[in-house]
């Protein structure tokens, strides 16, 4: 695919999550794309969403024979299909976000697709003691100790290399975002466990029926975070950009704590301090799962040590600008 091209197919795996719902739009008004190709497990019509690009092919990302059919005659393939947490087994989880993704690189590859872009995270950098204060992309991707979604994205970031190694006929492009926000993304299987989102709606409503700005310990811990409508515009870029191809964090610019969005909700804050916070959350990410938890105490290893990106490369070579900050999104999300 050279830069320029028109009359493009794109097939699209996941086209129903948060990151599909958020792209589409983008693909439709796109002169240069003239059709997509929607991959899922179950069927969907396209045009109850007012998709007229888009036609649906039934694909199980586990099954290579499906997505082989499904990707044919696809100038670029972007892969979204991805489990973060719910009732799916470990072993599950597991078919599906990475033997599902390297599948999706070889089908894609073996219908001559000349871009692969798949959607990774800050995660894939793992939670460790010396990830610098702005890591840039040439910062190398680590398993998280505790958080299975976070081994897996870094293992997914070392396998998909190796597949474009093997072939260089396919561009590989991996956006790295922080947290997704955006009015569509609160609770959404893709980013945030449903259980997290339950209790976070819950406390979000008795803040509002409480007249009293109400105290609460927030740990002093910087934060990004990124809109959902700034994401499906890096995938765009990606898509059908003239960028090169490679890793790119995405992030809405400054950083925010606790303390910044407990105002946003009228809560009062009280700082915790880092040194306090960060082996509490090593502490509860190393507790063994308990059923009556499930994999949830994982995610605060998430808050053992600040993941913070650098987004420069992305807004160079991509020539991709964020439309929200990282509090902007927070308040697009709480409003």
């Amino acid at each position: 695919m050279a830069t320029g091209d028109t009359d493009l197919t794109i097939a699209v795996t996941g086209p129903t999550g948060t990151f599909g719902f958020g792209l589409m739009p983008l693909l439709e008004s796109d002169p240069r794309v003239a059709r997509v190709i929607g991959i899922a497990r179950r069927p969907f019509d396209p045009s109850s969403q007012g998709w007229t690009k888009m036609r649906y092919r039934q694909g199980d990302v586990r099954d290579p024979s499906a997505l082989e059919r499904a990707f044919e005659d696809a100038d670029v393939a972007v892969h979204l299909a991805f489990i973060v947490a719910g009732a799916a087994s470990p072993e599950l989880t597991r078919e599906i976000n990475i033997g599902g993704t390297v599948n999706a690189f070889r089908a894609a590859a073996g219908a001559g697709a000349g871009r692969f872009v798949y959607a990774s995270s800050v995660a894939a950098y793992g939670f460790h003691d010396d990830n610098p204060i702005g890591m840039t992309e040439e910062w190398p991707a680590r398993p998280a100790t505790h958080l299975a979604y976070a081994q897996e994205k870094a293992e997914l970031e070392r396998l998909l290399t190796a597949e474009a190694e093997r072939h260089p006929s396919v561009a590989l492009y991996v956006l790295r975002p922080p947290i997704v926000l955006g009015p569509h993304t609160m609770g959404a299987k893709e980013f945030v466990p449903a259980p997290l989102a339950n209790v976070a709606g819950r406390i979000a409503g008795m803040v509002r029926r409480v007249p009293l700005s109400l105290p609460v310990p927030v740990p002093s811990l910087p934060m990004q975070f990124v809109h959902e409508t700034d994401v499906a515009q890096a995938l765009l870029l990606c898509i059908v950009g003239a960028g090169p191809p490679g890793a790119y964090n995405v992030s809405g610019d400054g950083v925010v704590t606790a303390a910044d969005l407990a105002h946003e909700v009228g809560l009062t804050p009280i700082a915790v301090p880092a040194r306090l916070a960060q082996p509490v959350a090593r502490a509860v990410a190393s507790v063994p799962t308990l059923p009556w938890v499930g994999p949830l105490t994982k995610w605060a290893e998430a808050s053992s040590h600040p993941a913070i990106m650098d987004t420069s490369k992305a807004k160079r070579e991509l020539g991709w600008k964020p439309e929200f900050t990282s509090l902007e999104a927070w308040r697009d999300t709480v409003r």
